[in-house]
Formats: C-alpha cells, sequence, structure tokens
C-alpha cells in the first residue's frame, strides 16, 4: 500500500493535525491497512471500499480531533474510545500519539479481539482493550473519576454515551468529545444542555468540516473544558 493512494496530500494532514511523527505513523497505518484488509476476509470488522476510503474515512476521520482538540496531541491524558469497532479512532490515535494511555471498549468479541490483536502486532504499548458494554464498566470503582477525555464515534446518542460512562469521567477535569455529523450535533446539543445543565456540565461545538476528498461534513459534540483547549 502506498500514501499516494490517499488522494489528498496525507503528510500535510498528519502534520496539521499535530502528528509528531509522520513517517513512523504513516508506515504504520500501511500495516494497519494489511491487517485490516487480511482479517476482513474472514469476518466483517469494518467497510473498506479503496486504499482511498481507508485513507480518508478511516485515518483521516480518526485523526481530525487533534486538530481541535491540540492538548491530546502533548498532554499525558487517559482516553476512552466507546464501541471501538475495528479500532478507529483507538488505534489511530495511540499510533499518532504516543503520549495518550487508551483503553478501547466493546461488546463484540470478535472486533475487541481485533483490537487486541492489531495493538500487539504494531507494539502499541498505550492501548489496552476491554471486552464489555459501557454501562457495565461505569458501575466499577476501578474506573470511576478516571478518564480525562471520553469519546466515541458513530455510536450512539450523546445522552445513551453520557448515560452510560458518567461515573468513568475524571471530575472537574474530564471532557466529552464525540464524532458526530452535523445533523446528529443538532439534535444532541439542546438535549445534553437540557439534561446536564443543573450539574454544571455544559456542552459546545466545532464549526462544520469536511472531510478530504469530499468524503463527508463532520463535526465535533464536547462538554465543556478550558483545560483540554
Amino acid at each position: 500500500m502506498k500514501t499516494e493512494e490517499a488522494g489528498f496530500d496525507i503528510v500535510a494532514f498528519c502534520r496539521a493535525c499535530g502528528v509528531p511523527d509522520v513517517d513512523h505513523f504513516l508506515e504504520r497505518c500501511c500495516v494497519l491497512y494489511d491487517v485490516l484488509v487480511m482479517t476482513n476476509k474472514q469476518y466483517n470488522l469494518t467497510r473498506i471500499d479503496s486504499p482511498e476510503g481507508y485513507w480518508v474515512k478511516h485515518i483521516a476521520d480518526s485523526l481530525t480531533i487533534a486538530r481541535y482538540y491540540p492538548a491530546l496531541t502533548r498532554e499525558r491524558l487517559r482516553v476512552a474510545d466507546i464501541g471501538c469497532g475495528a479500532g478507529f479512532p483507538s488505534l489511530v490515535l495511540a499510533l499518532a500519539f504516543p503520549n495518550l494511555w487508551i483503553m478501547a471498549i466493546d461488546s463484540t468479541g470478535k472486533k475487541i479481539k481485533f483490537v487486541q490483536q492489531t495493538a500487539s502486532i504494531l507494539e502499541l504499548k498505550n492501548l489496552r482493550t476491554i471486552h464489555g458494554r459501557a454501562g457495565e464498566l461505569n458501575r466499577l470503582d476501578e474506573w470511576k473519576d478516571y478518564y480525562h477525555v471520553i469519546t466515541a464515534r458513530a455510536v450512539a446518542p450523546a445522552s445513551k454515551i453520557h448515560g452510560e460512562t458518567r461515573n468513568m469521567l475524571k471530575r472537574g477535569e474530564g471532557r466529552y468529545i464525540l464524532y458526530k455529523t452535523p445533523e446528529y450535533v443538532a439534535a444532541d446539543l439542546g438535549e445534553m444542555n437540557a439534561l446536564t445543565g443543573t450539574s454544571g456540565m455544559t456542552w459546545g461545538a466545532t464549526e462544520e468540516f469536511d472531510l478530504p476528498n469530499q468524503a463527508g461534513r463532520r463535526q465535533f459534540l464536547h462538554s465543556n473544558n478550558t483545560q483540554l483547549g
């Protein structure tokens, strides 16, 4: 696989997202692609329509969070990826930013097994996996008041994610940052401010932006915490 197949300047994109070692990151992403394609022949983990689709919809889409929340590129933060699926964004963020400590969580056994095995192939020391439901983990003292960032990519409404993980977010410091389309942000934003406003947690959103190659319009929905930028 070649980075030229991305159809856009993936090197410049990575630099804009604050990836510290772009060459190493892209080389590891090529390995990830090969593992993903091979595994997809046995199990339907995720849709890959082309190398370009992989670079845009899996790599670039996962990386955009760092462009809008630059603390992720430099701070030592504990991040939970809820419903991680085949490892996007968790594998990508762990590859790009070794300063992050990432927990990939999913209730589907074949997907979490793939993420675990792939993390081992990629020699990622900053990623762990949990096979389970977020709502179950939310009741355990082990993960209470633990994560600086809770994220999810196209998994569920914000109200459901918040309800199933709110005990896991680090009190006073933690922040939800959720990958969304503008349509879902419009649906979630008012609901979340009404739901959590009395507790002091308010919500906002980034500007709308386009993925490379006109592959879709995106936006991040976040709870407000100035410490995380």
